[in-house]
């Protein structure tokens, strides 16, 4: 079977989510492709239908799987099938309009499947025949290590507690500002570190170095990071958003604030901090099935549902 990932390529690159995905497949047998869009709005990403539609022809493709909306419309105008659409979350959070665009392409442009990351964004995007279909967490790459090494692979002081934002701070919706008023209210001896210019594949040094992983997001769909986060068995303090309460759901030493109050966030990262010690958040990825392996497998029989 061949899969052609279609999505952003705007950074020079495949994402770290598409290519986590698309390295899973291929695990499982699948040959995977990436067609990389670089463009910017809806006016860039129209203008690859035509090369999209020779690529999809001349290389006898059997499923597109478009990644975001504006791939998605792509594909659709190219006229190219069968398509799966997997919405992240950014799509659905969008205006009222944009989502009413999503749902007339999705019915008269025969998208045969539909994937949302989360219970949240299933209910905002109101399409019943949606799936949700987390992403999955490579657990090879991340695994508890020690806390110590990593901070010294990483030059962080051995002296003091060490907070990690796993994002970059200039996205304005995972909103830097309320995390570091949080922090600020706390011990001075605390030191703050952020996903700024960090290689994918060195996250998981983060993870382990961190005392505590802080996501103060004003949306999500199914944070990666919080998953990732999970399976490095990081405490984590988190606002209220996406699936996050799900997923942390049961782990003793991670918390998911009912509000975006600053004062209620740091008597959580007090919590979290007095935590102290790998939490169980590796079993509770492996329990809710986000191996990425077992991921794969589920996206592998939705495929074969489709060509079948």
């Amino acid at each position: 079977m061949k899969v052609l990932f279609v999505g952003s390529g705007n950074h020079g690159k495949i994402s770290p989510i598409l290519k986590s995905q698309g390295d899973s497949l291929a695990a499982a047998g699948v040959e995977v492709e990436y067609f990389l869009i670089k463009g910017k709005g809806l006016k860039g990403y129209l203008e690859h239908t035509n090369p999209l539609k020779k690529y999809v022809k001349e290389n006898r493709i059997d499923v597109i799987h478009a990644h975001y909306s504006l791939s998605a419309f792509a594909v659709s105008l190219a006229g190219v099938k069968p398509i799966v659409v997997s919405l992240m979350g950014s799509d659905v959070k969008a205006t009222r309009l944009y989502k009413l665009v999503i749902r007339f392409f999705a019915r008269f442009f025969h998208w045969r499947a539909i994937i949302v990351k989360s219970q949240d964004m299933y209910k905002d995007l109101r399409i019943k025949r949606a799936l949700i279909v987390p992403n999955g967490v490579n657990l090879d790459l991340f695994k508890p290590m020690d806390k110590s090494a990593c901070r010294q692979s990483l030059c962080w002081n051995l002296e003091k507690k060490h907070v990690l934002f796993p994002a970059n701070p200039s996205r304005p919706e995972k909103d830097f500002a309320l995390a570091q008023k949080s922090v600020g209210l706390l011990d001075k001896n605390l030191e703050i570190h952020v996903f700024e210019h960090v290689e994918h594949k060195k996250t998981p040094l983060y993870f382990n170095a961190a005392d505590v992983v802080l996501l103060t997001s004003k949306w999500e769909g199914s944070p990666n990071v919080v998953k990732e986060a999970l399976a490095c068995c990081a405490p984590i303090v988190t606002t209220k958003v996406g699936d996050v309460k799900e997923r942390t759901q049961g782990v003793d030493g991670c918390f998911v604030a009912q509000t975006r109050n600053p004062e209620e966030l740091a008597g959580l990262l007090k919590k979290a901090l007095a935590f102290e010690g790998k939490t169980k958040g590796r079993e509770k990825i492996i329990m809710d099935g986000l191996d990425n392996r077992q991921v794969a497998k589920n996206l592998l029989s939705l495929y074969e549902r489709i060509i079948g």
